[in-house]
């Protein structure tokens, strides 16, 4: 059972998302890296109500098979990721490598 006053929990295990994290530039990964160190500090309410993420469900895209819903979030000032919620956890998929690309339109 999950509490919305739960702190998230980041599962950073997909190799995409870490393909395309370690690929950033210097200055961009550690913009990516402090906003994920932000999220770990927030409850999943902060998460949707946090204007500086703006966590977004995206309908463009169906979602894979035992997923209800992708979401986009802000990573850095440049770029978007896509991720879902499993219970406690933020599971991270891809960085777009821009805003348009984390909705699926080219």
């Amino acid at each position: 059972m999950t509490s919305p006053d739960f702190h998230v929990r980041l599962d950073l295990n997909n190799p995409v998302f870490q393909d395309q994290l370690f690929a950033l530039q210097k200055l961009e990964r550690h913009a990516a890296l402090n906003t994920l160190k932000k999220i770990r500090q927030l409850t999943w309410q902060q998460v949707y109500s946090d204007q500086g993420l703006k966590w977004e469900k995206i309908t463009s895209v169906k979602p894979p098979v035992g997923i209800d819903a992708i979401y986009s979030l802000r990573i850095t000032q440049a770029r978007r990721a896509t991720a879902y919620r499993d219970g406690e956890f933020m599971r991270l998929l891809t960085i777009a490598p821009d805003h348009d690309a984390a909705y699926g339109k080219k």
